[in-house]
């Protein structure tokens, strides 16, 4: 099966990008931030995706680690 996990944590952790630093940049609540590194962000819209993404110099695509497909 293929999950579709957060890659969001780990490039705030390689970036040196802090919870303070990307909602400042992005203008979005903690709640989606929070959302958006775990599980969740299939749930958080693709507005506010690209919104993340730019803020962290990336592509949406990039958000996810699609991980293993058996």
């Amino acid at each position: 099966a293929l999950m579709i996990q957060s890659n969001v944590k780990f490039i705030m952790e390689q970036k040196k990008i802090t919870y303070a630093m990307l909602e400042s940049a992005t203008g979005l609540s903690s709640q989606t931030i929070t959302r958006a590194r775990g599980p969740r962000i299939r749930e958080i819209s693709l507005d506010k995706l690209a919104t993340i993404a730019q803020a962290l110099g990336v592509s949406i695509k990039d958000l996810f680690d699609e991980g293993e497909i058996h």
